[in-house]
């Protein structure tokens, strides 16, 4: 499912002055699926036989959906996905899911949040159909605890591409379970950084936690979380942050999506600027892909237009 060649680029940039950074472009592990969550579904996936059918859930523009869609398609598997939406909403990665033969079915806010809150509420929509031999559920973002162990695998990656551990890593965070596997790899060597994409996210500190105890890792303490950097809510663009984005595709010719790296590296040259690193620190920035959003804001091509 992911691929034999994983990418470290040296970011040589005036945006980052003071460090030695590297970016890890998980945003090439697959011609039409960018990002993190084929790490995340790795060994969930590998745990299945038969001819199941998984069930998941997520919004409009569902990085995960979306990668989970030509998980299951190249497996010949079934899906069902629960979509944070009004019946007769659309997107281009809905489409996506369509024409590889996934199941959509509209879920409203509330019965969204009881997805979210109740272990079983999603056992309602586990039918199953035709040849399928068991129902199985996926949490949002893919976030089980066996996600971290795919996750954790590009630490000894970056180890043996690099011929080093990073002294700091960078992220960005959504459900947390990335920012969790990363610190199992890391294995309390360095510091891991994650940026949040969202507000009222110091939660996400407990919920790394939990998922490092359940995939059955210690409780690394070498772990920092930044909350201030959403630019006003999940999915939210602020003006800094697309002109920062332009620039920094301007200066390295690596694009990004404004809902998760972007706002990472725009953390990361912020407190460059502040001159919060040791001089000459290494720096490993995870680019998490999710380029496929991009698609959800009509403007954003003007960024990789000249």
């Amino acid at each position: 499912m992911i691929p034999a060649v994983f990418p470290c680029q040296p970011v040589q940039s005036d945006l980052f002055p003071g460090i030695r950074l590297w970016m890890k472009r998980d945003d090439l592990l697959h011609p039409q699926v960018s990002g993190n969550k084929f790490r995340k579904l790795k060994y969930p996936l590998l745990a299945l036989s038969g001819q199941p059918l998984v069930l998941s859930m997520g919004g409009l523009w569902s990085n995960h959906l979306h990668a989970l869609a030509h998980a299951l398609q190249q497996r010949g598997w079934s899906g069902r996905f629960l979509v944070r939406a009004h019946v007769g909403m659309d997107s281009a990665m809905l489409a996506d899911c369509r024409a590889l033969g996934m199941q959509l079915l509209y879920v409203n806010r509330e019965d969204y949040r009881s997805l979210r809150q109740e272990p079983d509420f999603w056992r309602q929509y586990a039918q199953l159909d035709g040849k399928q031999t068991e129902a199985v559920w996926l949490p949002e973002g893919g976030s089980a605890a066996s996600a971290l162990h795919g996750v954790a695998e590009l630490v000894t990656e970056v180890e043996q591409e690099l011929g080093l551990v990073p002294d700091q890593v960078w992220l960005a965070a959504g459900t947390g379970a990335t920012a969790a596997g990363v610190l199992a790899g890391m294995r309390g060597r360095g510091q891991v950084t994650a940026v949040a994409s969202f507000p009222n996210a110091a939660y996400l500190q407990q919920e790394l936690a939990r998922l490092l105890i359940q995939a059955g890792y210690p409780a690394w303490q070498n772990f920092r979380l930044l909350t201030d950097f959403h630019h006003g809510g999940y999915a939210r663009i602020s003006p800094e942050l697309s002109e920062f984005c332009k620039n920094f595709y301007a200066s390295t010719g690596i694009p990004t999506e404004p809902v998760y790296t972007g706002k990472m590296l725009y953390a990361l040259h912020l407190l460059c600027l502040n001159g919060i690193f040791r001089s000459g620190q290494t720096v490993l920035a995870l680019h998490t892909g999710g380029m496929q959003g991009v698609r959800g804001f009509p403007d954003w091509a003007g960024h990789y237009s000249q």
